[in-house]
């Protein structure tokens, strides 16, 4: 369903305010903030015909809107659409290469960590080669408002224990692939959404990286992240 330029730089505003604030979003506050060159009765009336077409919803009668999985669809294939971006820490994760020689167990595991900070969401690691997994980032993403339910954690440990045994349903390639809400080819994922993309990396052969996390993610940060940490790799 198509939807003017107007309600594209609407879109993209709610979610991105979304994302930052994690709660809904009014038209009222996009009005103070930016400037759509319209007066506040219209924005209401193109955030409505935004939620009709199913790119936003309202969860309470009085309350602003939040991103549907297609709203946010939306959003992340505008973004890989985009110029691949760069990582503003990429020399962190040169450092952390440099060490990958002398000790891939002790790379892994500061990698994974520095991916989970970085992204404020859980790291995987997955060497192919070696069927191993490296797993972090549950202080961070459980610091994210999402996780204030305790149906909200069941389900992501539930996410956790699906996502070893069928991490080929994700069907990830060279390229990135993200997976939002029931677009997850796992259960109990609904919540979620997860970014993977395959590595090669010296001796030990194919690797997967995947940052898992609530659906309010900051995807181009986590893009970034993963387009750098790929293009590093390359020069080992």
């Amino acid at each position: 369903m198509k939807i003017t330029e107007r309600q594209k730089a609407i879109l993209d505003k709610v979610i991105q305010e979304h994302i930052d604030s994690a709660q809904p979003v009014s038209s009222q506050s996009l009005e103070k903030k930016y400037d759509f060159g319209i007066c506040p009765a219209m924005i209401r009336i193109e955030m409505q015909k935004l939620t009709d077409k199913g790119f936003l919803f309202q969860p309470h009668t009085s309350a602003g809107r939040v991103p549907t999985d297609k709203g946010y669809r939306f959003f992340v294939d505008k973004l890989l659409e985009k110029e691949i971006s760069e990582f503003e820490d990429i020399f962190k994760i040169e450092e952390i290469f440099k060490e990958a020689r002398e000790d891939i167990l002790k790379w892994t595991t500061r990698l994974t960590k520095f991916l989970a900070e970085e992204s404020s969401n859980f790291a995987i690691l997955h060497l192919l080669k070696k069927d191993l997994f490296w797993k972090e980032g549950w202080e961070e993403v459980f610091e994210e408002p999402e996780f204030g339910e305790k149906r909200i954690i069941s389900d992501f440990f539930k996410l956790l224990e699906t996502f070893e045994e069928k991490i080929e349903d994700l069907k990830v390639n060279s390229g990135i692939k993200i997976y939002i809400g029931r677009e997850t080819p796992f259960p109990k994922a609904k919540n979620f959404s997860i970014i993977s993309s395959k590595f090669h990396f010296l001796d030990e052969g194919e690797g997967i990286v995947s940052l898992l996390g609530p659906k309010r993610m900051a995807y181009d940060r986590n893009i970034a992240l993963i387009n750098s940490f790929k293009k590093i790799l390359e020069k080992f």
